[in-house]
């Protein structure tokens, strides 16, 4: 390995501890509502507001963050991303009231939607452009860890040691993660950031076939965090597991993530809408299946199992159908495409844990299982809309090109 290659694998590991810090501070608090709840003397889904408003701050984050600093400098603003998600962790593990913890957890949020929207380029920047994808796959890497092992040792860590513990921890991988971001990614690799102008965005969402595959993406994506938002207390209350299993739970969890990210990757490669509408459409019935099986501790972990294996499956269909539809529709703005879609992923997080706080308050834990198995169900049905849509075109795209038969016939007429 030359010395250019072992400096960018060194800058984009750094990139992927980033990434990791990242992605467990986004998910950490699902296994830590109790003890949240508890310290504050609040109701769990009171708690739950720290999965909401962290979403909805990552949603606005993304897309006009992004756009206000793309004239930044890329190394710039990717240090001084870290240095806002060390704020904020920070500031979350010294709140003294719910109100400072949730602000604390909204500027955190803020720290992850610009990241996300960044991170990608930067990684691309590193490489030459036919090790592009590689490179993006490790920066990725970290938030696929990050659900394997960073929730559920966030989790661990803060039943051992109080859950400030965790998001000192989360603060200190941030640190890390500064310093080897400062040291290993140089800045004169990066391409100078053009600015990104809200009228592009704007064609973005005005579009009705772009607006249908947002839809999609939060009510696909979201309606798992109906029951994943509360996954800690529902099997403590319901199925009846000690608080202290929820991480090895967690941690199943995550290696289910872990595996169904590779297959929905494999499977959306080819027809991304169908893919996506048969993963849907199981994940819908995994989630019914879970409000009979949760009371029983084998077949609800079964079922959580298979729903941890569809929740994130999803995300690269999502994603590579998004682009697609900006490449066909808004070319322009195809390069902040995947910033909005990730606004949508976070808005179907924030609205998946609101319906959830809601649903558990008035109904009781169990019945988050159905109602997030309506809001996929939801998505199936806007799936279905899209997968019609696409075959109309690919109709049309058949009829204008000229066939064979009437090719050699004009050819024949001049000749």
């Amino acid at each position: 390995m030359t010395i250019e290659k072992k400096r960018s694998m060194l800058a984009l590991l750094a990139l992927a501890v980033s990434a990791f810090a990242i992605g467990t501070t986004e998910f950490i608090s699902v296994g830590l509502l109790p003890l949240i709840a508890g310290d504050f003397d609040i109701s769990v889904t009171t708690a739950g507001l720290t999965v909401t408003l962290y979403a909805l701050g990552v949603t606005f984050g993304a897309p006009v963050l992004t756009s206000l600093t793309s004239g930044v400098s890329k190394k710039t603003l990717l240090l001084g991303v870290m240095i806002v998600f060390i704020i904020g962790n920070s500031l979350a593990a010294m709140a003294g009231s719910i109100g400072v913890l949730l602000a604390a957890r909204v500027i955190s949020a803020l720290a992850h939607g610009v990241f996300m929207s960044i991170g990608s380029t930067i990684a691309a920047d590193l490489v030459p452009e036919n090790r592009r994808a590689s490179a993006i796959s490790i920066m990725f890497s970290g938030l696929t860890v990050a659900t394997v092992t960073g929730v559920p040792l966030g989790t661990m860590v803060g039943q051992q040691w109080g859950w400030r513990t965790a998001f000192i921890a989360i603060a200190l991988i941030g640190v890390v993660a500064f310093l080897a971001n400062l040291i290993l990614v140089s800045g004169g690799n990066l391409r100078k950031g053009a600015k990104i102008r809200f009228s592009d965005q704007l064609k973005l969402v005005g579009n009705g076939r772009l607006l249908l595959a947002f839809a999609i993406t939060a009510l696909g994506y979201g309606g798992t965090f109906v029951v994943f938002t509360y996954l800690s207390p529902l099997l403590h209350e319901v199925t009846g597991f000690p608080e202290e299993t929820a991480a090895v739970i967690l941690l199943m969890y995550g290696i289910a993530i872990a595996i169904g990210n590779l297959l929905g990757g494999k499977a959306a490669n080819r027809r991304p809408v169908s893919a996506l509408f048969y993963m849907f459409g199981v994940q819908s019935l995994v989630l019914f299946a879970l409000a009979f099986t949760a009371p029983l501790k084998i077949a609800g972990l079964i079922t959580i199992f298979l729903m941890g294996l569809f929740a994130f499956m999803n995300v690269s269909g999502l994603q590579i159908y998004v682009v697609m539809l900006a490449e066909r529709f808004a070319p322009q703005a195809k390069d902040i495409a995947s910033a909005v879609n990730i606004a949508a992923f976070n808005a179907g997080i924030a609205l998946g844990a609101y319906l959830g706080g809601i649903v558990t308050d008035r109904l009781g834990l169990l019945h988050t299982t159905w109602v997030g198995a309506l809001m996929v169900l939801a998505a199936v049905i806007l799936t279905g809309r899209a997968r019609v849509l696409e075959r109309r075109d690919a109709g049309r795209v058949n009829e204008s090109a000229p066939s064979p038969e009437g090719g050699l016939h004009r050819a024949a007429q001049n000749g």
